[in-house]
């Protein structure tokens, strides 16, 4: 996508999430575009678990196009320490942002879920039929579970109501405004910031939780935000559509290519105490290549420009 499509051009635009890395990379693909009408709300400025601030947000200033991509997010371990925030708070972001826009005349919204909404063992790659097919993976479960029901509250708006609201799974995301935090950072982040520490204290070894033999599919939040652009002019379906990469590679494989990347030369050691997490997470992209649209960023180039930056400016 070159420039606007008459969907989204002139339109008012609010995303949702916005200072996130998700969100802000959609801002910056609109922005790149030329697009300026925009809504824009901080945490601070806007809780969205707050049912009636989200009314009157809305009611006063009455979006035509909504990209949701608010969320309480973490990795493994913060998802196992604080399972009740992740559940409340995303289905409170969900349904308080999808209501009002119905309430309101929202043209489109867009609902960013995740890969994790699919059952822990379901057939690869997955495709998007999958859902509610199995039990999901305990360690995220309920950050899943919230995803899920934002998914069918948007189904349920659209055949009682009509509204176009729809939904994208994007897979493991990296990039710009990433969160590096210790505690909470998703695998590729975490990777990152501790081959850099290791680096700088000239460690010997760095051990890594688990085996190393799950493999995931790593996209570059540049790459989902133009597929999120591209959606919102393209695809007026129901249900949900993947986005991802189309291949996968083993964690072991990751932490080495980061290793590479970071330039540190100690040596790698697994855990296998720690938990792996899903086996395999490989989204079908069959649908949405079929409507026009392909990830582009190369992973190897991806990370060596996320820790091009990280190494300057430090953790975010």
């Amino acid at each position: 996508m070159e420039e606007l499509g008459p969907n989204t051009k002139g339109k008012l635009v609010y995303v949702a999430g916005h200072t996130g890395m998700v969100g802000s990379a959609i801002v910056r693909a609109l922005e790149k575009l030329g697009h300026e009408n925009f809504i824009l709300r901080t945490f601070k400025e806007l809780d969205l678990r707050d049912a009636e601030a989200v009314n009157e947000f809305f009611e006063k200033e009455k979006p035509q196009l909504v990209y949701l991509a608010a969320a309480k997010v973490g990795g493994i371990l913060a998802n196992m320490k604080y399972p009740a925030d992740f559940l409340f708070d995303n289905l409170a972001i969900s349904q308080n942002v999808i209501r009002s826009s119905h309430k309101y005349g929202v043209e489109k919204l867009l609902f960013l879920g995740s890969s994790c909404i699919y059952p822990k063992f379901a057939p690869q790659p997955i495709s998007e039929d999958s859902l509610l097919t199995g039990e999901l993976e305990p360690t995220n479960e309920p950050y899943a579970i919230a995803k899920i029901a934002g998914i069918k509250l948007c189904e349920a708006y659209r055949a009682q109501y009509g509204c176009n609201f729809i939904s994208a799974m994007p897979t493991n995301l990296y990039g710009p405004g990433d969160n590096y935090h210790p505690e909470n950072s998703h695998v590729l982040p975490s990777l990152i910031r501790r081959f850099h520490d290791a680096k700088k204290k000239n460690l010997s070894d760095l051990i890594c939780w688990g085996s190393g033999e799950p493999r995931r599919d790593f996209l570059h939040v540049d790459d989902l935000a133009k597929a999120c652009l591209y959606l919102m002019e393209n695809y007026n379906e129901e249900g949900w559509i993947n986005v991802g990469t189309g291949s996968d590679l083993r964690i072991k494989d990751l932490a080495n290519m980061v290793k590479e990347v970071v330039g540190y030369k100690g040596e790698i050691k697994w855990d296998t105490s720690k938990p792996d997490g899903t086996p395999r997470k490989l989204l079908n992209v069959g649908l949405i290549n079929s409507i026009g649209w392909r990830a582009q960023i190369n992973l190897r180039k991806g990370i060596e420009s996320v820790y091009e930056k990280y190494a300057v400016d430090g953790a975010c």
